[in-house]
């Protein structure tokens, strides 16, 4: 048995501790060099991570997509220079600002589209008057029924409205790019109509939802069918469908298809109908100042050239329809028109007090008409 004494036991021990606290010590600075190794590492992937993210996020704010919903149908001249104004406004921004398109109600009728934007689904539209009308629904005073006589009177009050217009679609959320008309809207039947008695005993479809039409035939004493514009071909076409009238500009007509089910049309159209294009002030107001101005400039082009191709081609659409079969009809006569004014003015009253078209807007409305009437009957320059 071997004796171990206590001196040498407590040199042993001392020196244990020596080279366990040395062991510890290398250990740390071992284990503070890999730290360091590892942190420089880790800081150098975020610093990586951070910059490709950086160039990420600039490119990405560089290029935006603008979608732009229509009821337009595809491979209409109308569209077509709506494709138009896309083409260029790429071409211009070097490709940073690219249209997708929606033609002939893909994304549903007006109010579909309206909610589309607002949830950020949609950008910007192509909108008949019955979408304006939920944007700014003074703007309507432009297509209030029997107001205007031809397009010299209607852009005469346009252009002096516009700039308040202009405003009224920014303070509601939206920027008005481009103002293009629809052209005027008559009736058009499967049956005669050979006098207001007539046409009142019809089965009139009625844009749903739509204040002006609700306020004039509220006063007419007609009782119409409403129903979203997406339906009204089917109805149209079913053997026990819900309407047999409806109304529209005659290149509206066509496009839609609706002339194959229809035989008779009004001469004398109701209101020359007005359109718009617009951005959300949303997506237009995160464009850069550039492409903001690109927008507004080619947008207001676009607006005028389908002015131009919309009355060129409701004048060729009559011919048109006459040539397939649709009769036009009905030259009212002088009580007739006396009544329709009537009624136009008592439809009038109940838009100014609901508020949709205050009353103030169409009386300055009608004071520019005059003013233009009695300098062109004068000889002078309106």
């Amino acid at each position: 048995m071997v004796l171990i004494s206590e001196g040498l036991i407590l040199r042993c021990l001392q020196r244990s501790t020596v080279v366990g606290a040395a062991f510890t010590l290398w250990a740390l600075r071992a284990a503070h060099v890999c730290l360091k190794a590892n942190l420089q590492a880790i800081f150098r992937s975020c610093l990586l991570v951070l910059l490709l993210s950086l160039s990420f996020n600039s490119t990405a704010k560089d290029s935006w997509v603008f979608k732009f919903a229509t009821l337009v149908p595809a491979d209409t001249a109308w569209m077509k220079e709506v494709d138009r104004w896309a083409a260029e406004v790429e071409k211009e921004s070097q490709g940073r600002l690219k249209f997708k398109i929606y033609p002939g109600g893909i994304m549903g009728d007006e109010p579909d589209v309206l909610r589309k934007i607002r949830s950020r689904q949609l950008q910007g539209a192509f909108f008949t008057g019955y979408g304006i009308g939920r944007i700014y629904s003074p703007a309507r005073v432009l297509e209030m029924p029997f107001l205007f006589k031809d397009t010299d009177e209607s852009d005469y009050v346009r252009d002096r409205l516009m700039p308040e217009i202009e405003q009224g679609f920014r303070e509601h959320g939206f920027e008005l790019l481009g103002w293009p008309e629809l052209g005027f809207i008559h009736f058009f039947s499967k049956y005669p109509i050979h006098s207001l008695a007539e046409l009142k005993t019809r089965r009139i479809w009625l844009w749903q939802g739509d204040p002006l039409g609700e306020a004039f035939v509220e006063v007419a004493g007609v009782a119409p069918i409403p129903l979203s514009i997406m339906d009204v071909y089917m109805q149209l076409s079913a053997k026990h469908g819900s309407i047999d009238t409806v109304y529209n500009s005659p290149f509206g007509a066509l496009a839609l298809q609706w002339y194959t089910k229809l035989n008779y049309a009004t001469n004398i159209p109701m209101t020359n109908a007005i359109g718009s294009l617009v951005v959300s002030r949303r997506f237009f107001d995160r464009l850069p100042a550039d492409l903001q101005a690109l927008l507004k400039r080619t947008g207001k082009i676009t607006g005028q050239h389908i002015n131009e191709i919309a009355r060129r081609d409701n004048r060729e659409s009559i011919e048109l329809l006459k040539q397939s079969g649709i009769e036009f009809m009905w030259d009212w006569n002088e009580k007739e028109f006396k009544e329709l004014l009537s009624l136009r003015d008592q439809a009038a009253k109940i838009l100014a007090d609901s508020g949709y078209i205050p009353h103030d807007y169409f009386e300055r409305t009608r004071k520019m008409l005059e003013a233009f009437r009695a300098r062109k009957v004068a000889g002078g320059k309106p």
